[in-house]
């Protein structure tokens, strides 16, 4: 019987997890995306939170702290990494690809400006960022390629304190809320009607922005898009597991301090978890 490429045989690499990094609990978002189109698949989440977040780091300590966390997933036998990193992104995805090269597939986000531009009525939309991912090459290279030739103005900004606000559980805050309506009225002043969440940890804040700006803003973010190609890359290297493979506990490593970071993630991920070392 021939099957098709999406009713794999099960081998031991298409049995390997997927790799998630992010420089915290933000990825997380990304990997409610995966599991929702993946729900076969195992998932090994690495967090750097012992140095979250990258945004206000050097583009040196970036692509370093990067390409350790790779290092480390693909030492675990990944079959495919996925930076959920806006910030590590932006800074590593050509040196990392060119290292790994067929070795490891890597899958990076980039900003979700091409929904935005299309979705948009009044010709202005807005790009929540970190400092690091705004001062990359990649947003301003997506936005000379797709805004640009639309006529649609682009408008930027960050804030140092929204990922903490995550990273702490403070993301339904009033002090998080203030700070949100401190960056986001004036996007929405000068007509802004489409918000690109330039960040993983952002998703976790759409109620608090709702809640800060009112409807004013439609929030567009690049997870669900990372989670279908994701699933591509998997198909076109024949490493998808096979829809009658048991459901798997999704793992998780952090850098940093684990009991604080345990209530986070039981928060952040409706999934069965375990936690392992970050050797």
């Amino acid at each position: 019987m021939n099957l098709s490429p999406l009713q794999p045989t099960e081998t031991a690499k298409s049995a390997a997890p997927i790799g998630v990094f992010d420089s915290g609990m933000g990825g997380l978002s990304v990997v409610a995306e995966l599991h929702r189109h993946l729900p076969r698949e195992s998932i090994l989440y690495y967090a750097d939170t012992a140095h979250v977040p990258y945004g206000n780091r050097s583009d040196a300590e970036i692509l370093a702290l990067t390409a350790r966390a790779v290092a480390w997933l693909f030492q675990k036998g990944c079959k495919v990494v996925v930076v959920a990193c806006n910030t590590a992104s932006a800074f590593s995805l050509n040196s990392l690809r060119q290292h790994y090269g067929k070795r490891l597939p890597i899958i990076g986000l980039v900003p979700a400006l091409k929904p935005a531009v299309a979705a948009t009525q009044s010709g202005v939309v807005a790009v929540l960022a970190t400092a690091g991912t705004l001062r990359g090459d990649l947003l301003n290279t997506v936005i000379r390629q797709i805004a640009e030739p639309a006529g649609v103005q682009v408008l930027t900004t960050f804030s140092a304190a929204l990922v903490p606000f995550v990273e702490q559980n403070l993301h339904h805050s009033p002090e998080c809320e203030s700070e949100l309506r401190r960056v986001l009225q004036p996007l929405c002043d000068a007509g802004a009607d489409q918000l690109v969440l330039g960040c993983t940890h952002y998703p976790f804040l759409s109620t608090a922005i709702g809640r800060a700006v009112g409807m004013q803003l439609n929030l567009i973010d690049s997870g669900a898009a990372v989670a279908r190609q994701t699933v591509r890359v998997l198909i076109d290297h024949a490493l998808l597991r096979p829809i009658h493979a048991q459901p798997v506990c999704f793992q998780y490593a952090v850098t940093g301090d684990p009991a604080r970071a345990a209530p986070i993630v039981a928060q952040l991920v409706a999934l069965p978890f375990r936690r392992i070392l970050a050797d």
